[in-house]
């Protein structure tokens, strides 16, 4: 666990702080050093946050932003979780498409959205020449 020391604010409330500064990514997609993965690792201590499960020695898990970059998250120490992988996997998917879900009606409502076009390429006996013109098909 991150080792915290009491401080007494100018207020006279006790407050405790980090002895050592928290990561923070310089980039969203920064890879997170193995030195902070074991901390945050430790900070859980060793749980999945998605499944609470305790993840034995040797169990594959990844690092799982608490809050989706995407949602206003941050690519930070304090907003990364240890998740088994495959759990991490059916969240990250579960996500992907509620998100596109929720694409589609604000594109549908704003009528940004994008109608589905006829594919000639698919169709049976007609094609559409270089000329943009459709006849049919030869065999």
């Amino acid at each position: 666990m991150t080792a915290r020391s009491p401080v007494i604010t100018t207020a006279g409330a006790l407050e405790t702080r980090r002895a050592v500064p928290e990561w923070i990514g310089k980039t969203p997609d920064s890879k997170v050093p193995d030195h902070v993965r074991q901390r945050v690792f430790l900070r859980c201590e060793g749980r999945c946050h998605i499944s609470n499960r305790k993840i034995m020695p040797g169990e594959p898990w990844d690092l799982d932003h608490v809050t989706a970059l995407r949602d206003g998250g941050q690519h930070r120490e304090g907003n990364l979780a240890p998740a088994l992988k495959e759990k991490h996997r059916a969240k990250t998917a579960a996500e992907a498409s509620e998100r596109a879900h929720v694409d589609r009606l604000h594109a549908s409502h704003f009528g940004t959205r994008l109608k589905k076009r006829t594919a000639l390429s698919k169709h049976p006996t007609l094609v559409r020449g270089m000329d943009g013109k459709v006849r049919e098909r030869r065999s």
